[in-house]
């Protein structure tokens, strides 16, 4: 199957989502899998993985929902309340949708740089382990060191690596960035989503080469067996349509065989998420 690794889906509420702020007026409105399914047919996607953006159970529950009506959602990336002492309790109750395959916390909005190494968050990551859920890694450069601390003390846990980190595309500053992900990558239990990049640059002024060293240097060090594609749609819409999105990876994957890039487009996320 060729994938979407992450898109996003929102009935827009100025509350729930004040996360996008008067800069992003681009995506101020209803996103839903009606407004993207012609795009991905046109490009050959036969499905998508719906990632969480409300820290809330029920938008767990919504991206269910949500899969029940439109076929294209392969899987969902959900919230759960990882420090809550029923963590058991609630992934029992998640556990019969299977649709569900992981899930995520919003990292990169703690100010805590060990927020990740809490006592309390890392019982309810062994509960993910135990449960066989993934858990995706959306993290800021202050959360490096206690992400690597996270993935070392959790073997067993998969994990999956958004937007690749979110280096600083804007600056194109890379040493510190590429450091981390070489130390990341050693684990074998950690994989990389090539996804989110547009909106690391300049939304309006970005070129294709200022993506080259970065994307090139996730491949070399996660291998190409481990890395997928993600449009990040439709926060992407900032800066980048979805076949721009395309077109900013599909250049610097062209020393994959056939079976690799087989892999890029999908073949990695299925087997990572245990997609149908």
């Amino acid at each position: 199957m060729r994938i979407d690794a992450h898109q996003h889906f929102w009935l827009y509420n100025e509350i729930k989502d004040a996360w996008i702020t008067n800069d992003m007026v681009a995506i101020r409105r209803n996103f839903l899998p009606n407004d993207i399914s012609q795009t991905l047919k046109d490009n050959s996607f036969d499905g998508i993985v719906a990632v969480q953006a409300d820290q809330t159970h029920q938008e767990t529950m919504f991206l269910v929902e949500l899969s029940e009506v439109y076929k294209v959602i392969k899987g969902v990336v959900g919230w759960v309340d990882l420090r809550s002492e029923n963590i058991n309790y609630f992934l029992t109750e998640f556990s019969k949708y299977p649709i569900i395959k992981g899930f995520r916390h919003i990292i990169e909005a703690e100010s805590d740089p060990n927020f990740l190494m809490q006592d309390e968050f890392q019982r309810g990551i062994k509960a993910l382990t135990s449960y066989n859920y993934t858990f995706d890694l959306l993290i800021r450069p202050k959360h490096y060191e206690s992400t690597l601390q996270c993935v070392a003390d959790n073997p067993n846990q998969k994990f999956m690596l958004d937007h690749i980190a979110k280096p600083p595309i804007r600056t194109q500053e890379f040493d510190f960035w590429a450091r981390f992900i070489e130390k990341l990558a050693q684990f074998p239990n950690v994989y990389c989503k090539v996804s989110g990049l547009a909106t690391e640059a300049e939304w309006k002024n970005w070129k294709l080469d200022h993506f080259t060293q970065y994307i090139d240097h996730v491949v070399n060090s996660f291998g190409k067996n481990r890395v997928c594609f993600g449009s990040d749609w439709p926060v992407c819409l900032l800066a980048a349509s979805f076949e721009e999105s395309i077109q900013i990876v599909e250049q610097k994957i062209g020393g994959f065989s056939p079976k690799e890039a087989a892999g890029f487009w999908g073949d990695v996320a299925t087997s990572f998420y245990r997609l149908k």
